[in-house]
């Protein structure tokens, strides 16, 4: 059965994609800008030995989600607006309308009620985030993530929830400044991170995806170890033979930098996060990656051996 994937080109998405396709197994690809999809399309009909579709739909649009649910076995939950909670809620209710509508396909294919286990619900594979564990978390970004599981909790479909810490890939935003000018700038720069390759969350949330033993399971992802912008900062410096400097950034830099990206509400949660890493609140690491997985988490230098031309 179709494995559907919300958010499909973003970081985590097209890598659960990869994964999927490589397993035979077929996939749906949802997001909302049609030439990313396409791109994505190709890469994977390239390698795929399953069906490979792909919908361009803006989670606030309730028939195109439903068409595009139509025959899923799971969803990877994939969202991003927490100034659109509305999103959320249609996401779920659209995956919990083809549940009814599969089971009473399947009743009728069967000639009566067909078995509890072979009735169709989709299992929702939610990748929500580790703040949530966090009792001095009450950032917007945060209550997002705690409402939106509770959502899905509640659905009475089958569920299975990825709370990451911090993308590893998150460095990659250093690139130009480490290309140019051999400097990383960041706001708490010695606090550490337990950071997670998001190809780790990918592949926890592949192994999930309509697999029954990962119902009602909750993986805390991180990496191996963690470490502060410092620490990624030398780490980087001997991958590329060269000396980079940190430069500290003050809460009022640190804070115009993130209003000029984001609105205001948003930029504002993220400052409160990263007030919770200075804090010392993020440097805990959890077995998620090896219980989902069956094998260590990455490391951060691994990671950016892989990716070392962005910093090159």
């Amino acid at each position: 059965m179709t494995v559907v994937i919300t958010g499909a080109t973003g970081t985590v998405g097209r890598e659960v994609a990869r994964r999927l396709v490589s397993a035979g197994r077929p996939v749906r690809l949802l997001a909302r800008r049609p030439e990313g999809l396409r791109r994505l399309r190709d890469e994977l009909l390239g390698t795929a030995r399953a069906g490979v579709e792909a919908a361009s739909v803006d989670l606030g649009d309730r028939q195109g989600l439903e068409r595009a649910f139509r025959g899923a076995r799971a969803v990877l939950v994939v969202t991003s607006d927490p100034l659109s909670p509305e999103h959320d809620a249609r996401l779920v209710a659209a995956a919990s309308r083809e549940s009814t509508a599969a089971a009473h396909r399947r009743d009728a294919a069967a000639g009566g009620q067909a078995p509890d286990g072979e009735r169709g619900a989709v299992h929702l594979v939610k990748l929500s985030a580790l703040a949530v564990t966090d009792p001095c978390a009450d950032d917007l970004l945060t209550r997002w993530q705690r409402e939106n599981e509770d959502r899905i909790r509640e659905s009475g479909l089958p569920w299975t929830l990825l709370r990451p810490r911090a993308f590893m890939s998150n460095t990659l935003a250093w690139a130009p400044g480490i290309r140019d000018e051999r400097t990383v700038r960041a706001y708490g720069g010695r606090a550490r991170n337990a950071c997670v390759d998001p190809r780790d969350i990918a592949e926890a949330a592949a192994a999930a995806l309509g697999d029954p033993a990962h119902h009602g399971l909750t993986h805390h992802l991180t990496g191996p170890e963690a470490l502060s912008a410092a620490e990624q900062t030398e780490q980087l410096g001997r991958l590329l033979d060269t000396r980079l400097t940190l430069v500290e950034l003050s809460r009022a830099r640190a804070e115009a930098a993130l209003r000029a990206r984001w609105p205001e509400p948003v930029a504002l949660a993220l400052l409160a996060s990263a007030e919770r890493l200075r804090a010392g609140s993020k440097a805990g690491t959890e077995p998620g990656v090896a219980r989902a997985t069956g094998r260590p988490p990455t490391s951060f230098a691994r990671w950016a051996a892989d990716h070392r031309a962005a910093f090159a």
